[in-house]
């Protein structure tokens, strides 16, 4: 059964970046129905439940997205704020600062995303976000680009299925494909009602282009990360093959504390990535992250 929050385990553990940014507003909002039961929720006829704001504050230890580090094997910190319509279309911005780089903001981004609940058993949602990087990080962090995703949702109640067909447009644009399976779950609520612990473990698996770098000592693969377009520098007695393939397979475990209008996260995942070399723009290992998500009102 899909529980009433999209806990995020977009950012440390290799899910999607913009998970975080698009689905803000669902993982804080306390008095939302379960999204299971969104078939059974009556249309929205107060102004007060039209719109909605939210803020989120947090740290990670590495954030790895479409199968590589964008912080450069660095911790980060970010600040978001989002604002929901009939929590249905959600507008958001955030900040995000790198351990050990300058300036403070080192990029940030801009989403926009719809989400739309058929049923107990099916939804979807559609993503558009920008991200701008400070022009003194962009050799060495990434450059700018644009994603996008359309991304159907299946309740076996369960499992709850994600799969998710993106496209990252830069440069050197590419095609993602995501399947993200969870069972959420949450204690009986106390204190006045008010307060509950919920979990939301999952496991996602990455699809994406694979390069095998064929040379004299032997055949390797690695990834070639969208948003810093990987080049072809290894001499001209090297050959190359792109596939589409496994990318990466990812854990993690959301621990989550609502309160009100509060909630407070930390989410524990470990990274598997199924190519030979992770050099500078992959890992292998244990993450960390914990946020603060508010509603403003």
């Amino acid at each position: 059964m899909r529980g009433r929050f999209s806990l995020i385990g977009a950012i440390a553990c290799g899910i999607m970046l913009q998970a975080f940014v698009m689905q803000l507003p669902a993982q804080v909002v306390a008095d939302t129905p379960a999204v299971a039961d969104t078939a059974s929720v009556k249309p929205v006829t107060e102004e007060s439940s039209v719109h909605s704001f939210y803020a989120g504050t947090g740290y990670g230890s590495n954030m790895i997205y479409l199968g590589t580090t964008m912080s450069q094997d660095h911790g980060f910190g970010y600040t978001s704020l989002s604002y929901g319509l009939k929590d249905k279309l959600y507008l958001s911005a955030t900040g995000f600062s790198i351990s050990g780089f300058s300036p403070f903001m080192a990029f940030y981004s801009l989403g926009l995303s719809f989400n739309h609940t058929f049923n107990s058993w099916f939804d979807i949602s559609l993503g558009l976000s920008r991200y701008t990087v400070a022009e003194s990080l962009r050799d060495t962090l990434f450059y700018n680009f644009t994603y996008a995703d359309a991304t159907l949702g299946i309740d076996w109640r369960i499992l709850y299925t994600k799969i998710s067909l993106g496209g990252l447009f830069s440069d050197g644009g590419q095609a993602y494909l995501q399947t993200r399976h969870s069972r959420y779950f949450e204690t009986p609520s106390f204190a006045g009602g008010k307060a509950f612990f919920s979990f939301d473990p999952y496991v996602n698996i990455l699809f994406g282009k694979m390069i095998s770098i064929e040379t004299s000592e032997g055949t390797t693969t690695t990834v070639s990360p969208g948003y810093r377009p990987w080049k072809n520098n290894q001499g001209s007695s090297t050959s190359y093959t792109e596939t589409f393939g496994p990318m990466e397979i990812d854990f993690g475990l959301p621990i989550a504390f609502s309160y009100d209008f509060f909630t407070l996260e930390i989410e524990p995942g470990y990274v598997i990535p199924f190519y030979s070399e992770t050099g500078t723009t992959g890992m292998k290992g244990f993450l960390f992250m914990a946020s603060a998500f508010f509603r403003i009102f």
